[in-house]
């Protein structure tokens, strides 16, 4: 590919420098065509700030949308495959989450800054987990159930672009591994419920924000996926799947 590349720009060289030859010759006109060579010299700067910069720019544009849509697809595997379920298991330790959970019955109505406040509020949220309010092995079970998709969701190199995302899925594969680690978690000691408390905590809220960035992705884009999003919606009480 190399030699082939060489050879073509070899060959253009040569073809340019015989037209030239041939103009001179035909036209005897050798101060215009050294005019216009210059002149066409003085404008090869411009013409690599145009390619080299400006070009360059709508092309990596370009590819980072493209990168931003197959993420966001990688990511609504995740939440179609283990997030909204995990969320229905976080919200039984949850011991206000009507402090919270108002904030995040999503509607059609909501537009870029309603989702944007609704994260920063989930952010600023003092959420309070007991680990004994839940079922810790049926979270145990449903998070060794699905460690191979986890797994190679943590393998997709495509994902270091997307750093909350990232962290995410380590938060909540760290808790699978604790719970994982224990062979009994229904009679914990408080001390070792407290621990796997903190790590409820810490995938929980990130979890939200998240799944807020994601809805309010969909809606611009998968308008038919936001309206299954918002008939599963893991924090409405009154949520349905059958249209209504």
């Amino acid at each position: 590919m190399k030699s082939f590349k060489g050879l073509f720009a070899v060959v253009l060289i040569v073809l340019s420098t015989a037209l030239y030859v041939a103009q001179i010759v035909i036209f005897h006109a050798e101060r215009d065509t050294f005019f216009y060579l210059f002149q066409d010299l003085a404008f090869v700067p411009i013409n690599v700030l145009l390619v080299t910069v400006i070009v360059d720019q709508v092309l990596r544009f370009r590819e980072r949308l493209a990168l931003l849509k197959k993420l966001n697809m990688v990511i609504g595997a995740f939440f179609s495959e283990v997030g909204t379920k995990l969320m229905r298991h976080f919200v039984r330790f949850d011991e206000d989450l009507s402090g919270i959970g108002s904030r995040l019955i999503v509607s059609g109505t909501w537009d870029d800054r309603t989702f944007d406040h609704a994260v920063q509020a989930v952010r600023q949220h003092a959420v309070r987990i007991d680990y004994r309010r839940g079922d810790l092995p049926a979270l145990k079970e449903f998070l060794v159930a699905r460690r191979g998709f986890l797994l190679g969701l943590l393998e997709n190199q495509n994902l270091l672009e997307h750093a909350s995302f990232t962290e995410l899925l380590w938060a909540v594969f760290h808790l699978m591994e604790e719970l994982d680690s224990r062979s009994e978690v229904a009679d914990l000691p408080r001390a070792d419920g407290d621990h796997i408390a903190g790590d409820i905590k810490r995938a929980y809220l990130i979890i939200i924000a998240e799944w807020l960035l994601y809805m309010k992705y969909l809606k611009k884009e998968y308008p038919y996926l936001f309206s299954l999003a918002i008939r599963t919606n893991p924090f409405d009480p009154n949520a349905s799947v059958a249209v209504k």
